[in-house]
């Protein structure tokens, strides 16, 4: 018993710990989010519906720059992805 008392963390710890929690979920719901709408986009310019995929190609780079300003993702990623945006809207147009 005296063993587990000495293992006990640090008033920091236990709030980093509290914070990592938070922005974990925080995080994930985030990433959650830009995966459905880009898979929304992809399937809009699969099936040809160019209004729909100019609005949504908007939403996921709005969203990109949200996340990218909160850290959730990188701003290479974001950029990568994108660029990966304007060529399937590059597709729609032919």
């Amino acid at each position: 018993m005296a063993d587990k008392d000495k293992k006990q963390k640090t008033p920091t710890a236990v709030k980093r710990l509290r914070n990592s929690i938070k922005s974990n979920l925080r995080n994930r719901a985030r990433k959650n989010e830009l995966k459905t709408v880009e898979k929304s986009f992809r399937a809009a310019v699969a099936a040809g519906e160019a209004e729909k995929a100019v609005a949504l190609r908007s939403r996921c780079c709005s969203l990109m720059d949200k996340a990218v300003k909160a850290g959730t993702i990188h701003s290479n990623k974001a950029s990568n992805k994108k660029s990966q945006f304007d060529k399937l809207m590059n597709t729609l147009a032919k």
